[in-house]
């Protein structure tokens, strides 16, 4: 019996037309990969000059080359512009790069999850969970002593708080839908953002208020190499990780029968991935603040690029997600220089419009 025409190996190749489509996927894949990858490292180089104190992309490769080599310092260039790039800048800019990632990937993890196209961490109190715990360390001192360390844990234990309280709700038995949990995600954050507004409403200090309110919104300002490293660390660490899941994530987003059918245990898998995004929304907002739209936007840009199969989707989606919230961070901090707006702000603003624009292409193909 003849093979069918689409089942016969191309003359010249030895390969089906299957292997071939599945070959030039792959490729436009790590095209992808590649090219973001070149517009990060130019978009950092371009960040950290921009503020503002402007300074000349020239004087910024001149700096970092001095550092590299220890040459003499050029006269091209003040002992302050120096101390604006080493100092301040280029800590922000990779801790936003960073953030930016870990957000975009714990949206991924959460949309597969959830079967949900509007899961991010803010959906599920994930964020909600350390951004609550960090706002009383700060507004009552609560380990003022051990400084940021204490503010770390803090937002790690809210975070991962937050992410068992989810769980123990969703699960009926020993069942966990999809739907119980974003229900039980958006309950549990409604609770924890009244919490931390009646923290904020009970501190006697109003500048410690203030404080809290801008961080919890969102900033870079407390930017160091050392956090930089930590949450890049956290960040890698957990894309390896969920990249290992990456065939039982695809299975799970497709439905739990599928799922079951494969031999993967839903209920498991939902446990694992809650812990993990748990643990890296709390090194994120730890660092940050909370930073809303990012993990909610990203995902579906990705998804656009390289389709939905997470072994490609999730490195796509964390070089958008650093791209995305260093421009935003440019943004926060040049719109209405000199003072800054909150980084969830303008987030917010940018990504509004690009949900909206998400939402009619998918009405236009259904």
């Amino acid at each position: 019996m003849m093979q069918k025409q689409s089942e016969l190996p191309l003359v010249g190749t030895g390969l089906a037309p299957d292997d071939l489509e599945h070959r030039r996927r792959r490729r436009n894949s790590l095209w992808w990969v590649v090219g973001l990858g070149m517009l990060l490292v130019a978009t950092l180089l371009l960040s950290i000059g921009m503020g503002p104190v402007a300074v000349p992309l020239e004087t910024v490769l001149q700096i970092f080359s001095r550092q590299l080599t220890g040459a003499p310092q050029l006269s091209t260039w003040s002992p302050s512009q120096e101390s604006i790039i080493l100092l301040l800048r280029t800590p922000r800019v990779l801790l936003g790069a960073a953030v930016g990632a870990g957000l975009a990937l714990c949206g991924v993890a959460l949309q597969a999850l959830t079967r949900n196209i509007l899961a991010e961490p803010y959906l599920l109190g994930v964020t909600s969970g350390a951004s609550a715990v960090s706002a009383s360390l700060i507004l009552f001192g609560a380990g003022a002593g051990i400084g940021s360390v204490s503010l770390a844990s803090g937002a790690f234990l809210g975070a991962l708080t937050a992410g068992i309280a989810v769980f123990m709700l969703a699960r009926v038995g020993s069942q966990m839908t999809s739907v119980r949990l974003v229900l039980a995600g958006v309950s549990v954050g409604y609770v924890l953002n009244a919490l931390t507004s009646l923290l904020i409403f009970a501190s006697d200090d109003p500048n410690a208020g203030r404080s809290v309110l801008f961080w919890t919104l969102g900033s870079l300002t407390q930017a160091t190499g050392a956090s930089a490293l930590t949450t890049w660390v956290v960040v890698v660490l957990a894309l390896f990780v969920l990249l290992y899941w990456a065939r039982p994530l695809d299975a799970l987003a497709s439905g739990d029968a599928t799922a079951q059918t494969l031999g993967i245990s839903p209920t498991r898998l939902r446990a694992a991935v809650m812990i993990v995004t748990a643990l890296c929304v709390g090194a994120l907002v730890a660092a940050s603040g909370g930073i809303g739209f990012v993990g909610l936007i990203v995902p579906h840009i990705a998804r656009l690029c390289v389709g939905a199969t997470h072994r490609k989707l999730l490195p796509v989606a964390a070089l958008l997600g650093a791209i995305f919230l260093v421009w935003a961070d440019v943004l926060a901090r040049v719109l209405v220089a000199p003072q800054e707006l909150p980084l969830g702000i303008v987030t917010a603003l940018l990504g509004a419009p690009l949900l909206f624009i998400l939402v009619r292409r998918l009405n236009s193909n259904s």
